[in-house]
């Protein structure tokens, strides 16, 4: 008989052979039904606990009318519990988690009245997930009143009404009058509620039970296990492919289900344990994956395998017969400081492990490893990789001035967070390596009428030959990467380019190109969150990069060292290749393309973009803001349409003169940079970093630099008014250079001049 049963006279009646009764340090609720197929407090042959997942799975999908939208488990008990019933009835699967995300928004929460730990997150990576159409399949390892299950079905019916939830839980305990409120609460939504378990009862106390545990639990002392131990610790080489789901904590779907058996099979296989008791210890909220391996694991000869996992479940230890939690062993968790446990690990119900493989989803607890030093022989850690969820593509017009379809911005939106600092500042801050040019953003330039004007008169005189160059270079990309090419710009000059490539490619040949923006950023590299997006939406070797244009090509060399090693095509296209960079150009004249004339209000009300640890997460886009207080003066979309007005006019010229660019040697020559290094050691500046040459680069420094003198080329001058115009209102000297290799360069006012007054 249970020990619980015995002491206290509490009885669990009809669901004896799947549950035993232990004692909790928990106030809400005295007993904890331990079960004996779950696989969590006490140690189960792994392929017990999957087939008792399976079983329950075949019970839902008979009760089920169609195939379900969603199977939605609770952590952390029935997490993997969860994973099985999707498994049988081949659906997808999401568990609640109490692990926060940096990178996405709670799509849901709910309470767990008698839990040790309340609160429950709902963090789907596509939060669609919660509205897909179908009967909703909720799974928990106990059903003792039926409200947590309630209160998440209430949370669901708001997201979305439906005609069907089912409740799956391997026993089910709830009274008549429970029941009926189920019932009431049903009809009250208007749908139906049905509950499945592998067992049905009840468990009946004395009333004096609850003070009587109580005053047990305070008193009663286990044993102490050793502190120290000298079990070997050792770290398993990780087979488990990055690309596979560790868990369904952001979303799991059957293909997702697949491919983690398939490398559960092939992470077993990298497991040597020294002896033939071996304990596979999932972390708590990792139950499935650990449970996979451990089943394969079992399959080896000579060995006997258990199952358990970690918790946060605060359960008395009491080693005498009949009492299911014999030993156990805690650690306080570096992730927030509160304690764990794992019970049954040392000298249990069935005596002891000789090796203890712990499964985790990050770097292993240190704690918790010295902690189960003493109880074995040999620790072995897995560390799968964890699946982490990507941030929301921002589209607008909640984030920029673009239509949605015309890009999608790879970015964190700071639009509320104070990044602005006088230019001087910055300047300073940056020459001296006090900071990161990326870190802060200049103050916005406010164009004055005159110098809008000559933006307007700029962008009416060079419209058809920004047309041509567009063309010209969607024709050169659509040939090097076929019709399924992805374009990511650089943002922010590359977007406006980017989005007229878009517009060509539908104009010309009917296609619906994708087009993204996303950061690179000089001496940092392009953001690897945003490589993880692409890759997981596209074919890596379909995204073409596009820019602006080149000035000395150290963009273009950035992009090539970050993509190393990637997936990914070093190519990049751009409109004006003045530096003779790249491969890949519409022209490679120096003229003003007009949207180098601003800043934000031409390119969708976007600030350049930032990149600076102290505000952005790990695992966040890098992040911009959206000048939405811009929009008076906004001509992100007059810009666009003036030039995609003038396709029709300039469709013939393109036709002829992409083909035989294609056939020409188009092999860069890196004549940009040699000029650049010339010019920085003539004006003794210190760094090719401070010379910005091009009528884009020159227009930039002017806008949000500290300009030192502006460098033009007499010929070109009819081109460059916005240029001296701004010279002029800033008190910047400009110095006509015969045979300059751009039509115009800036350069920055070097510090020790700075320094120097």
């Amino acid at each position: 008989m249970n020990w619980v049963t015995t002491h206290f006279g509490v009885e669990a009646d009809g669901v004896n052979d799947l549950v035993e009764l232990a004692l909790r340090r928990n106030p809400k609720r005295a007993h904890l039904l331990v079960s004996s197929v779950l696989g969590k407090h006490v140690p189960t042959d792994p392929r017990v606990v999957h087939a008792a997942g399976l079983r329950l799975g075949r019970a839902v999908a008979a009760v089920l009318e169609r195939p379900p939208g969603l199977v939605l488990g609770y952590a952390e008990t029935a997490t993997g519990l969860g994973h099985c019933v999707a498994e049988a009835v081949d659906a997808v699967y999401l568990h609640s988690t109490r692990r926060q995300a940096d990178t996405i928004e709670a799509a849901g929460t709910f309470e767990e009245s008698h839990s040790h730990a309340t609160g429950h997150l709902l963090l789907p990576e596509d939060p669609a997930l919660l509205v897909r159409p179908g009967a909703v399949v909720l799974v928990d390892d106990e059903l003792s009143t039926g409200a947590t299950a309630l209160n998440t079905i209430a949370e669901l019916h708001r997201l979305r009404p439906r005609e069907q939830y089912v409740i799956a839980t391997l026993v089910d305990l709830r009274s008549a009058a429970d029941r009926a409120a189920m019932a009431t609460r049903a009809a009250e939504l208007a749908t139906s509620i049905e509950v499945v378990a592998l067992a049905s009862g009840t468990v009946q106390s004395p009333a004096d039970f609850p003070g009587r545990a109580a005053e047990f639990v305070a008193a009663h002392r286990p044993s102490d296990l050793p502190e120290r131990g000298t079990a070997t610790v050792t770290a398993v080489p990780t087979t488990w492919p990055a690309h596979v789901r560790d868990g369904g904590r952001h979303g799991f779907t059957p293909e997702d289900q697949r491919a983690a058996s398939v490398a559960a099979r092939a992470q077993a296989a990298a497991i040597l344990p020294g002896g033939p008791r071996v304990l596979v210890l999932g972390t708590e909220e990792l139950m499935y994956a650990p449970l996979l391996i451990a089943g394969a694991l079992a399959d080896r000869p000579g060995l006997t395998v258990r199952f358990s996992a970690t918790t946060r479940s605060p359960v008395l230890i009491v080693d005498e017969p009949g009492y299911p939690i014999r030993t156990g062993v805690q650690y306080d968790s570096v992730e927030d400081g509160t304690v764990r446990f794992a019970y049954n690990v040392a000298a249990g119900c069935e005596g002891s492990f000789d090796d203890i493989v712990v499964v985790t989803d990050q770097p292993a607890e240190p704690t918790l490893l010295e902690a189960l030093r003493p109880v074995t022989e040999r620790v072995h850690v897995v560390t799968l990789p964890s699946h982490r969820p990507l941030p929301p593509v921002l589209r607008g017009p909640a984030f920029g001035s673009y239509a949605a379809d015309e890009v999608g911005w790879l970015l964190t939106d700071l639009s509320d967070v104070e990044l602005e600092a006088p230019t001087e500042e910055r300047e300073e801050a940056v020459q001296s390596g006090g900071a990161h040019y990326a870190e802060s953003l200049p103050i916005e330039y406010q164009p004055t009428a005159e110098y809008q004007q000559l933006f307007a008169t700029a962008l009416a005189e060079s419209a058809g030959r920004l047309a041509h160059a567009v063309g010209v270079v969607t024709e050169l990309v659509l040939d090097r990467r076929g019709p399924g090419v992805v374009l990511a710009s650089l943002a922010r000059a590359g977007t406006p380019v980017g989005i007229l490539m878009r517009r060509w490619a539908q104009f010309a040949h009917g296609l619906d190109v994708p087009h993204y923006a996303v950061s690179i950023v000089r001496g940092r590299g392009i953001d690897q969150v945003a490589l993880r997006h692409l890759a997981a939406q596209h074919d890596p070797s379909a995204v073409m990069f596009v820019d602006g244009w080149t000035g000395k090509g150290a963009i273009a060399r950035e992009l090539a060292a970050a993509l190393v090693d990637t997936p990914f095509g070093a190519d990049l296209a751009v409109l004006a290749d003045t530096g003779s960079c790249v491969d890949l150009y519409g022209t490679r004249v120096d003229y003003l393309i007009p949207s180098a004339c601003l800043n934000s209000t031409v390119s969708g009300l976007v600030s350049r973009t930032v990149l600076n640890e102290r505000i952005l997460a790990p695992g966040r886009f890098h992040g911009a803001k959206f000048y939405k207080d811009l929009a008076p003066a906004d001509v992100s979309g007059a810009f666009l349409d003036a030039v995609a007005a003038r396709f029709p006019e300039v469709a013939s010229e393109v036709a002829r003169d992409w083909p035989a660019l294609r056939a020409a040697d188009r092999t860069p020559t890196w004549a940009g940079w040699a000029e650049v290094e010339r010019l920085s050691a003539a004006y003794d500046v210190g760094s090719v970093n401070l010379v910005k040459p091009g009528v884009g680069e020159t227009t930039r420094v002017l806008l949000r630099r500290v300009p030192w003198r502006v460098l033009v080329r007499p010929d070109a001058t009819a081109d460059l008014r916005h240029v001296l115009l701004l010279a002029e209102q800033r008190g910047v000297p400009v110095e006509a250079v015969q045979d300059l290799g751009y039509s115009c360069v800036g350069l920055i006012h070097p510090l020790h001049r700075l320094t120097d007054g």
